[in-house]
C-alpha cells in the first residue's frame, strides 16, 4: 500500500502535537492564546524560550496575515526544506483540542528566500476555521453583516427577558438585560483607541527608556533615554540602526522585509561599539504601518547582577514597571542558591574522601592492630571487653632459629642481620598462610608458631608438621651474609595443652602458658642443625600419616631429664611443590579443609561467607604473642 509523504507528515504533526501534550506542555499549550490566531502569533516566542534549555533547537517561524475580505493567511518559514506538510498536521489538532473548531489549511505559494543562515523555505497557507457544526467562521461573518449585529443582540436580549418575565422584579430585570449586553460586548470585545495619545514625548521615552524607533531604510526617529546614554551616537539624526547594533536572534537580515516577516519573534539586537562592554537589547518588533516605522519595545539582556555590573548599568537604568528588574534579583537570588548548593555538593565529596581516607587508615590501623593480636581479641578489647583466658587441651608449638647466630652477628653489620632475618621470615608468613597455621612471635632469630590456638583444629599436628618442612626448604634460600652459603636452622616440635590469654593493659599481650612451650623450645635448642625434632607426643600424633619419622634416640633435655626423640624428614604424600604452596591449582592437604569446602557447598553463600570470616579472623598474619620460655 502506497502513502505518500504529504500524508506521513501531515499525520506526524498531529502525533507530535499530543506527544507535547503528554510532556508535560499541555498548560503552556492553552495559554498561548485565546483563539487560533493568537496562539500561532505566540508560537515564535515559545520556541525562543525552549531555546533557553535545547540550544541546539532549530524551530520555524510564524506569521499571522490577515487579508482584506477577512481570510487568515499563515507565513512559515523553516531552513529545513520539505517539512511544510507537518503545519497542517499541528494546526487541525490545535484548532480541535484547543478551540473545539475545524481547521482547513490550502497552501497558496511555495517559495525559497534568501536570509542569513542561507536559504530559507517559505510557505504560505489559507486557513479555514469553522466550528465542529460546520459553517466557516467567514460564512458567519457574512451571515452576521446581512442580518445585522444589533438585530441579533435585541433578538436575544427579548428572548431573554420574556423567560424571566413573572419571575424577577422590574429592577432586576433590567440589571440582567445590562449584564446580557456586558457579557456580549466581552464575547465579541474589540478594543477603543483615544483620539490622540495622551503622553508628553519627553514622559514616553522617560517610561520606556529602552525603546527605538526607526523608518523603512533603518534610519533612527526617536530612542528611549537610557539607550542614548549608551549609545551617545543615536542622538544624532538620521542615524542608520545597523551602525550601531547587529540582529543575533532571529538569524534574518536586518532589513524591514526580514523583520516583518518574522514580527512574531522575539528579537535581540547587540551592540557592536568600540568599548569593552556590549549592551544586548531583547524585546518586540511592533510594525506602525501609518508611521511607516518600526518601533523595537526592548529592555536590556540580563540574567544576574553581575552582567548587569558588566554592561555599566545599575537597577535604576531599568524602567520600574520592566519585569527584567525582578528577573534579575529572582536570578541572583536563584544563583546564590545554587552556589550554596554547589558548595554544599563541595563539602559533601570533601568529607565522603575524607571518609574514604579514614576508612583507610582506620584499614590500616586495624592491620597493625591485628598484626598483634588475634581478630576476635582485638574487637573485644576496641570494644572495652574483658578477654578471657582459655584452655587448649591440644596444641602444637614449634620453634626454630639460626644456626651459629650469634658467630654470624658478630662478623656483619647489623644492616646485613635485619636483611637476612627480613628474607627469612618474609618466606616463613608467607607458609604460615599455605597451612593455616598462627605465628605467635619473632624473638631475634627464633621463629614461634602454633597449630590448635586459637582455633583448634583437627589436622593441627599435620599443618605443623608440613610448616616445618616447607620452613627448612625455604631456609635454605637464605643466603648467610658472612659465608654467601644457605643458613641453617633447627626446629622442633611439641604437642601438649596450654593456657592463652590476653596480658597487660598498654601493651596487651596474648600470651600462651604451660610446659608445652618449654618443652617445645628445648626440641628447637638440643636440635640437629637443618633437622626438625620432635618430642615423643608429637611422634604419636603424626604416625600413620604418611611423614617420614626416624627415632633419634635418648637424649638428655635440661630439666626433662632422658628422652628419646625423633628426626621429620618429609611427607611421603605430598611434594615439596605441594607444601610450599607453589602446586598449580592448589592442593587441599588436610581433611577438615575438605569437609569446609563440602560444608560450603551443602549451606551456599552465606556459609561460605561465615567460613571465609572464621579463617580471616584467625589468619596466621604476623601476630605479636608473648610467650614462656625458660
Amino acid at each position: 500500500m502506497y502513502v505518500s509523504s504529504e500524508v506521513v507528515l501531515k499525520l506526524f504533526g498531529e502525533h507530535f502535537f499530543t506527544f507535547c501534550k503528554q510532556a508535560g506542555y499541555d498548560t503552556m499549550l492553552k495559554t498561548l492564546g485565546g483563539n487560533l490566531t493568537e496562539f500561532i502569533e505566540n508560537l515564535d516566542a515559545l520556541h525562543s524560550y525552549l531555546a533557553l534549555s535545547y540550544q541546539e533547537m532549530n524551530a520555524p517561524s510564524f506569521r499571522v496575515e490577515k487579508t482584506e475580505d477577512g481570510n487568515m493567511l499563515l507565513h512559515y518559514y523553516s531552513d529545513r526544506k520539505g517539512l511544510y506538510h507537518i503545519v497542517p498536521g499541528i494546526m487541525e489538532a490545535v484548532a480541535r483540542e484547543l478551540f473545539n473548531s475545524k481547521v482547513t489549511m490550502v497552501v497558496l505559494k511555495q517559495s525559497e528566500e534568501d536570509e542569513r543562515t542561507g536559504k530559507k523555505e517559505h510557505v504560505v497557507f489559507l486557513v479555514l476555521q469553522s466550528d465542529q457544526a460546520g459553517s466557516t467562521r467567514q460564512q458567519d461573518h457574512a451571515r452576521h453583516s446581512r442580518v445585522g449585529g444589533l438585530h441579533v443582540t435585541l433578538r436575544r436580549m427579548r428572548e431573554r427577558c420574556v423567560s424571566l418575565a413573572g419571575r424577577r422584579s422590574g429592577w432586576d430585570l433590567v440589571r440582567t438585560v445590562v449584564l446580557l449586553g456586558k457579557g456580549s460586548r466581552q464575547c465579541t470585545f474589540s478594543p477603543c483607541y483615544p483620539d490622540k495619545l495622551w503622553m508628553e514625548e519627553e514622559t514616553f521615552c522617560d517610561a520606556f527608556p529602552f525603546h527605538i524607533v526607526f523608518d523603512e531604510d533603518l534610519k533612527v526617529k526617536q530612542t528611549g533615554v537610557k539607550i542614548q546614554k549608551f549609545i551617545p551616537g543615536l542622538q544624532t539624526g538620521d542615524t542608520r540602526l545597523d551602525k550601531y547594533f547587529t540582529i543575533t536572534h532571529p538569524q534574518v537580515t536586518f532589513t524591514i522585509e526580514s523583520i516583518r516577516k518574522f514580527i512574531n519573534s522575539q528579537f535581540v539586537l547587540k551592540s557592536h561599539r568600540d568599548k569593552d562592554t556590549t549592551l544586548k537589547l531583547r524585546g518586540q518588533m511592533l510594525w506602525m504601518g501609518s508611521l511607516r516605522c518600526m518601533l523595537f519595545l526592548c529592555s536590556p539582556k540580563l540574567r544576574s547582577l553581575q552582567e548587569l555590573q558588566d554592561g555599566g548599568l545599575n537597577l535604576a537604568d531599568l524602567a520600574h514597571h520592566d519585569a527584567t528588574r525582578d528577573l534579575v534579583l529572582l536570578n541572583q537570588q536563584r544563583l546564590a542558591e545554587m552556589e550554596l548548593t554547589n558548595q554544599l555538593e563541595r563539602k559533601k565529596e570533601e568529607l565522603r574522601i575524607l571518609s574514604c581516607h579514614l576508612e583507610a587508615e582506620k584499614k590500616k590501623t586495624e592491620a597493625l592492630l591485628y598484626a598483634m593480636l588475634p581478630r576476635h581479641v582485638a574487637n573485644q578489647l576496641k570494644e572495652g571487653k574483658t578477654v578471657e583466658a582459655g584452655e587448649f587441651e591440644v596444641c602444637n608449638i614449634l620453634f626454630s632459629d639460626v644456626v651459629t647466630f650469634t658467630n654470624i652477628c658478630a662478623a656483619c653489620e647489623p644492616i646485613h642481620i635485619v636483611h637476612m632475618l627480613n628474607s627469612m621470615y618474609s618466606k616463613f608468613d608467607r607458609l604460615t598462610n599455605v597451612h593455616d597455621v598462627y605465628k605467635v612471635e619473632t624473638i631475634g632469630d627464633a621463629y614461634m608458631v602454633v597449630g590448635g590456638v586459637p582455633v583448634p583444629r583437627e589436622s593441627h599436628a599435620c599443618r605443623v608438621a608440613n610448616f616445618a618442612l616447607g620452613m627448612r626448604t625455604a631456609a635454605r634460600e637464605v643466603t648467610n651474609p658472612v659465608t654467601d652459603k644457605p643458613i641453617q636452622i633447627r626446629v622442633g616440635i611439641h604437642t601438649g595443652p596450654v593456657l592463652a590469654g590476653v596480658v597487660g593493659q598498654k601493651m596487651p599481650r596474648y600470651c600462651l602458658f604451660g610446659d608445652t612451650v618449654n618443652t617445645a623450645s628445648r626440641m628447637e635448642s638440643h636440635g640437629v642443625p637443618d633437622h626438625i625434632q620432635l618430642s615423643p607426643t608429637t611422634y604419636s600424633v603424626l604416625m600413620d600419616t604418611g611423614f617420614d619419622l626416624r627415632e633419634r634416640g635418648q637424649i638428655d633435655v635440661k630439666g626433662k631429664g632422658q628422652m628419646t626423640t625423633y628426626f621429620l624428614f618429609g611427607n611421603l604424600r605430598a611434594s615439596e611443590e605441594i607444601i610450599m604452596g607453589r602446586a598449580a591449582g592448589g592442593s587441599c592437604l588436610y581433611n577438615d579443609d575438605l569437609q569446609s569446602e563440602k560444608e560450603k557447598g551443602w549451606q551456599g553463600n552465606k556459609a561460605q561467607d561465615t567460613h571465609m570470616h572464621v579463617r580471616e579472623a584467625y589468619q596466621t598474619t604476623p601476630h605479636t604473642w608473648a610467650t614462656t620460655r625458660s
